[in-house]
């Protein structure tokens, strides 16, 4: 299978590459290279690099060429830095994916296309009240969290409320310009499916590590930033009181399920996670294991709206 993978020198595309080389299939990518100095040494001999971004048109007319599959990874990641984002947000995720699929219909395109989302499409996520059931988290307010009250509160009683796992029919919720962008892509590229004939899922990644994190920006992730502090030899600083909720899973997972999201043909959104839910305190405390001489994490009480 001839396999295109758009921003396949990155985190989570090399991943994919390295798997799909190492079962022999002939792998494209397409990547701008903006966020690297060389191209990457990690990258499969076997690759064909072809070196661009999604809006240049006879780069993406030139990859999408003769492929039977397209893995689409290239994005903007992370929560940018504020509201000023929004614009190169919405070029590179939107844009970019506007300007694949244009590409692929001019192409007559009918194979499969597996999407890289994210589960910041779900919001605040999913939450149990003891005596209302599931409800909905309403949006935090800075009042709250200037109080150290982190955590949301059942909209209907006040109560403390418990996590509950979030399912691909829970209503999308983004509240942030990363997440109503992943939207928007997944909107786009079913519209495709549906317009085109071809087969299109999208996989809401959870928090993806291991090796190859984007690293030392303001869109690296938790994990990046703590293990670049304690590089340094500082204490990571945690924020809030760590206690925030999240599911970490491994890049070489993520890069499995996309590998396999292409040898199938069913449609629709999957979320892509470990199961296994950690704090971003305990995310902290494993770190810290690995280095004999860390300083003890910092839980600061400084939060993100």
């Amino acid at each position: 299978m001839r396999v295109l993978v758009t921003g396949g020198a990155g985190f989570i595309g090399g991943a994919v590459c390295e798997q799909l080389a190492a079962r022999g299939d002939e792998v494209v990518v397409l990547d701008s290279l903006a966020a690297h100095k060389d191209p990457p040494e990690h990258l499969p001999d076997s690759v064909e690099l072809i070196v661009g971004g999604l809006t240049d048109e006879a780069a993406v007319r030139r990859a999408v060429d003769g492929v039977d599959a397209v893995c689409h990874q290239a994005a903007r990641v992370g929560l940018g830095v504020d509201f000023d984002d929004v614009a190169d947000y919405v070029a590179d995720n939107d844009g970019g994916t506007a300007h694949l699929l244009r590409a692929l219909w001019r192409r007559s395109f009918t194979g499969r296309l597996v999407v890289a989302s994210s589960m910041v499409v779900y919001g605040e996520g999913r939450y149990r009240c003891g005596a209302h059931g599931l409800v909905r988290a309403e949006a935090r307010r800075a009042a709250d969290l200037d109080a150290g009250r982190f955590e949301p509160r059942c909209p209907h009683c006040g109560a403390e409320l418990a996590w509950a796992p979030v399912p691909e029919d829970a209503p999308l919720d983004p509240r942030n310009v990363y997440a109503a962008t992943k939207v928007h892509t997944e909107h786009l590229s079913f519209l495709y499916g549906r317009e085109s004939g071809a087969r299109v899922c999208a996989l809401r990644y959870h928090n993806v590590y291991g090796p190859g994190m984007p690293r030392d920006t303001p869109y690296a992730g938790v994990a990046s930033v703590f293990r670049s502090a304690f590089e340094a030899g500082e204490a990571p600083r945690v924020f809030e009181d760590g206690a925030q909720t999240r599911d970490f899973v491994h890049v070489r997972d993520v890069a499995r399920a996309n590998v396999l999201a292409l040898d199938s043909a069913w449609t629709g959104a999957c979320n892509v996670a470990s199961g296994e839910p950690r704090t971003v305190g305990e995310m902290a405390e494993a770190l810290a294991a690995g280095f004999p001489d860390a300083s003890t994490p910092v839980v600061t009480g400084e939060y993100r709206l």
